[in-house]
């Protein structure tokens, strides 16, 4: 099998890590960096020495998709632990496994266990390692996101191979282009296990502007490109679809529930041509090795994780694909950050405070005339050359905060625009949820910066921590010094 410069590179530290003492290594392999080739190069390493593996899947359709791919790379000694699959057969060195099965069923030792999507967490797992009879096995993870809250209870070490930039800057991945066409009012949704709660996301999200808009924003900027669809519900998927097709776009959908032959038929003709946008709810985030060269982001997303596997389904070079088309209506690229951008060197152990694990990611900027997002600190668009006068820049603002520093010296604070509107935004949200009239975020940001705000908001966002401090703090001052003026008046 003949690997990539990085393929071997990460193997290569994988054999480090395992001589350091390691047992519970985890491969962060981006997607489109080969995770599967990676994995039949451990599996055909581990059959040379006379091991038996067992390959675990968190999904079903896994399963023969793995089986194919092992046979690719000349690995044909496997049995298949899912339900009654007609591969089963506990003789054979390589298992591919369903978790969900395997939970159910004993396991057959084995002297090498790889975890697939491994950011995927599962009690099987957390009870499986700590088996006596599994202790000097070695578990090895594989995948792209490995940010998963608790990953360090199970795995005890990360092996970054390759970032999903230098594979990007390798032609390996497909570079991308992101349009932030519409700013949803998601000021309504709570937040549940750290992501939007789906009931209130979908009713947020499925009203007929916004789904009207993203078919009009398709039929303009989508150049006809063969599309994914990513909705919050499946009443969401299917009114984008029945709206495609009103405007004459064949469209197709797929869901949890959508049976296994459909899905084929389906990809068929996606590949094809025969339809040219699908809607999904949930189901085409990892294993899709489609042809897709533009991608709708319907569904918001607070996690980083869910965020980075929708991206990269379009993100899989193809010929004459100089990039991929990103048309974001849930404002998570503004919120979260380009993709490239996001990336954790430690894994999550339960414990840590996630703000202290975390590096602060860059944010893009919108462009006022296309709706482009920009990289940071880029001023001219490089989608429609508009270019950003530099008269209201941040750092000259009127009334900017000094920091005092120990050295009793002031500081300058800066804020970036980004900041600013996202302060603002918060300060709506906070006030609409207070049932105060909008004009309290107006006087609210301009005692924090000194100045009116004269920038337009995003959609309401849910108020961070430090936000919510910062209003406690203002709201203490005031009461404060309406004390301080009774007092003075009652002395008077």
């Amino acid at each position: 099998m003949e690997l990539r410069t990085y393929q071997n590179d990460a193997i290569a530290k994988l054999r480090s890590s395992l001589a350091a003492g390691h047992k519970r290594p985890v491969i962060q392999a981006p997607t489109g960096s080969g995770k599967t080739v990676i994995a039949a190069a451990l599996v055909q390493m581990a059959r040379a020495k006379g091991n038996r593996v067992l390959f675990c899947v968190p999904a079903i359709e896994l399963i023969d998709q793995t089986v194919e791919r092992f046979a690719r790379n000349g690995i044909h000694e496997v049995g298949v632990i899912q339900a009654n699959h007609e591969m089963t057969d506990y003789r054979q060195p390589v298992q591919v496994c369903s978790v969900q099965t395997l939970s159910r069923r004993d396991i057959p030792m084995a002297d090498m266990v790889i975890l697939d999507e491994a950011h995927v967490r599962f009690k099987l797992y957390e009870r499986w390692v700590d088996l006596p009879q599994w202790q000097k096995i070695p578990f090895v993870g594989l995948t792209a996101t490995p940010w998963s809250k608790g990953m360090g209870k199970i795995f005890d070490d990360l092996i970054i191979g390759v970032t999903m930039q230098e594979l990007i800057d390798q032609g390996h991945l497909s570079d991308f282009r992101v349009y932030a066409p519409a700013h949803p009012d998601l000021s309504g949704v709570k937040t549940v296990l750290g992501d939007y709660e789906i009931k209130g996301l979908g009713s947020a999200m499925n009203k007929n502007a916004l789904v009207a808009d993203i078919v009009s924003t398709w039929l303009e900027r989508g150049e006809n490109r063969p599309t994914l669809c990513f909705a919050v519900n499946r009443l969401h998927a299917k009114n984008i679809q029945m709206r495609f097709e009103e405007a004459g776009v064949s469209t197709g959908y797929v869901d949890a529930y959508t049976e296994r032959e459909e899905r084929k038929e389906l990809a068929d003709k996606f590949a094809r041509g025969e339809i040219k946008v699908v809607c999904n709810v949930g189901v085409l985030t990892t294993g899709v090795d489609w042809d897709v060269r533009c991608l709708i982001l319907a569904r918001p997303t607070r996690s980083e994780i869910l965020y980075c596997q929708i991206i990269g389904r379009a993100l899989r070079p193809a010929d004459g694909k100089d990039h991929a088309l990103i048309l974001d209506h849930s404002d998570t690229t503004l919120r979260l950050g380009f993709v490239t951008d996001i990336s954790h060197d430690k894994l999550d152990d339960g414990y840590t405070s996630k703000g202290k694990i975390e590096k602060v990611v860059p944010l893009p900027k919108e462009c006022p005339k296309c709706a482009f997002l920009k990289p940071p600190k880029t001023r001219q668009c490089p989608a429609c050359g508009f270019l950003a006068e530099p008269v209201n820049k941040i750092e000259n603002d009127a009334g900017e905060l000094l920091e005092l520093t120990r050295d009793k010296k002031q500081k300058s604070q800066k804020f970036t625009m980004i900041e600013k509107i996202s302060f603002y935004s918060e300060l709506l949200c906070y006030a609409r949820s207070k049932g105060y009239a909008d004009g309290w975020a107006y006087w609210s940001y301009k005692d924090k910066f000194g100045v009116a705000p004269s920038i337009k908001p995003m959609a309401a966002l849910e108020c961070s921590p430090a936000t919510i401090s910062w209003i406690k703090h203002r709201n203490i001052a005031k009461a404060k010094a309406r004390e301080k003026a009774g007092l003075s008046r009652q002395r008077a």
